[in-house]
Parts: C-alpha cells; sequence; structure tokens
C-alpha cells in the first residue's frame, strides 16, 4: 500500500491540516482503515479505491469514520495527480458518503465541489456559551454545526474553548468566525470538533459549506479569500453557486513510502 502524507490548504510544509493518503490496490473493511488511521495518527486518513468512473474514497479520524472532510479530498486528489495516476487535465470523480464530490486543478490550486449546507438562525444555547467563553453576535445551525458569528478577529484568534463543554453539544463541530482585519482576506474562523476526537481542527474545508453562504448573506458577494486562523493556519478560496461550494487551496507532500500493514500485523 502507497502511504502518502501531506499538509492541505497551504504551500507551507510547516502549515495547513496534516493528512494521511492511503492508494489501496483492493478494497479493505472498516474496522482495517480504522486501525490505520489510528497507526497513522493524523487528523484524518484518507483511503482511495479505483471504480469504473472514478475512485472510492472514505475518511477516517484516529477515533471513527466521517462523511465529509474537505483536507482530505484536496489531499487524495493532489496524490492522484502528482503521482500520475490520473491525467492533469482530468477532473476526479470521488464517490462518498456524501455523494459525488469532485476535484479539477485551476492553476497552482485544487479547486473541490463540495454541497452547500443550509443553516438556521438559532439562540445559542447556555452550553454552548458557557463552552465558548464569549457571546456571539450572531449564531446559526447546519445540519452538522453551530456556526458563531463574534465581534471580531481578535477574538476568534483569541478563543480558548472549554473543549469537555463543547463535547457534550450534539453537534459535529462549534465554529467560530468574523470579518479579516486583513485586506487579503474577507473573512477568518476556527473550526472545533471534539465529537471528531479533534480538538481544533487546523484547516477545515468542509466547514465552508455553510461558511460561504453564511458569509454571502452578510457581504453581499459570492467569492471569497478566506483564512482559518488555527496555530499552523491555511488558505482557502471559496465561491458559492447556486447547489454548491467550490473549495480551493494548495497541498504540499511532505513524504511518501510503502505501508505493510495487513490484519494480522496492526494491533491496537
Amino acid at each position: 500500500m502507497n502511504l502518502f502524507f501531506l499538509n492541505s490548504f497551504t504551500s507551507d510544509p510547516f502549515g495547513g491540516n496534516p493528512a494521511a493518503v492511503c492508494l489501496l490496490e483492493k478494497e479493505q473493511d472498516d474496522l482495517w482503515m480504522q486501525k490505520v488511521a489510528k497507526q497513522t495518527s493524523q487528523p484524518v486518513t484518507a483511503f482511495i479505491h479505483v471504480t469504473n468512473d472514478g475512485y472510492d474514497l472514505r475518511w477516517f479520524t484516529p477515533v471513527k469514520e466521517i462523511n465529509l472532510c474537505g483536507h482530505g479530498t484536496l489531499a487524495s486528489a493532489f496524490v492522484l495527480w502528482q503521482k500520475g495516476v490520473v491525467n492533469h487535465h482530468a477532473e476526479i470523480r470521488f464517490h462518498t458518503k456524501s455523494g459525488i464530490l469532485t476535484a479539477r486543478l485551476s492553476g497552482d490550486w485544487i479547486e473541490i465541489a463540495f454541497p452547500i449546507i443550509p443553516f438556521e438562525p438559532e439562540e445559542a444555547p447556555k452550553l454552548l456559551n458557557d463552552g465558548l467563553g464569549v457571546k456571539p453576535l450572531y449564531a446559526v445551525k447546519s445540519m452538522l454545526d453551530y456556526i458563531l458569528e463574534l465581534e471580531s478577529e481578535a477574538e476568534v484568534r483569541a478563543a480558548d474553548p472549554n473543549i469537555e463543554l463543547l463535547s457534550q453539544l450534539p453537534v459535529r463541530a462549534v465554529v467560530v468566525t468574523s470579518r479579516s482585519d486583513s485586506n487579503h482576506y474577507d473573512y477568518v474562523s476556527r473550526f472545533f470538533s471534539p465529537s471528531q476526537g479533534i480538538k481544533e481542527d487546523q484547516v477545515n474545508g468542509s466547514s465552508h459549506c455553510s461558511l460561504g453562504p453564511y458569509w454571502k448573506s452578510k457581504l453581499n458577494k459570492t467569492e471569497f479569500a478566506a483564512y482559518q486562523a488555527s496555530e499552523r493556519g491555511g488558505e482557502l478560496k471559496i465561491k458559492v453557486e447556486e447547489e454548491r461550494v467550490l473549495i480551493s487551496g494548495q497541498a504540499v507532500l511532505v513524504f511518501e513510502g510503502e505501508a505493510f500493514f495487513d490484519h494480522q500485523s496492526i494491533s491496537v
């Protein structure tokens, strides 16, 4: 099995969101993939297997399988093009638990097409306010996450939530966001997801399936430069279309090799 370690949504080998990508020669069972993900100990390990009209793609954190992952999709597409598995001019179709996702090259950037995830205004519950430690200006809730707009970028960067309290909320993650102070970006965000075994995702792509439409309604525009203000940081380009969000980023291959995992040799 070929195994690759990358950083997504960055051109910096020490920035962005780490991911492992496994190119499988044959299908593997769920338990095996979960054990490999725990062994790699990356925020997400992506498993790719060829199908008739594209690739099966699944994502595992060290503790569970997840249904949607932006940085794992970006990393997977990068590997397929970089290693010559797919022609650089060809679009990649990924079959996932969230439907068909596509990826294409646009210059030095990879553009992935994800579905819009709608949201509704919702008053932040006391547990959320207590866990975050700051009262948001606005709160909305999607089928996956709470999204909280804070007063300033400084508040977003200074956020130090109580992860134990946030883990009690019935959502995938808590996302904090604000307009950017920089002329280079439209908005900034951070992503806390203890339900997935991730205290803070360094650069989360799928949250922009809601963040893009949210800021479209606020800024009356459809294209954005976004920055994830985590410790490692990462840059994204976002374009909101009628039914989908185009999420663009760069990736860096850190190292690659062959893994000799089998059902007998992995232990947890």
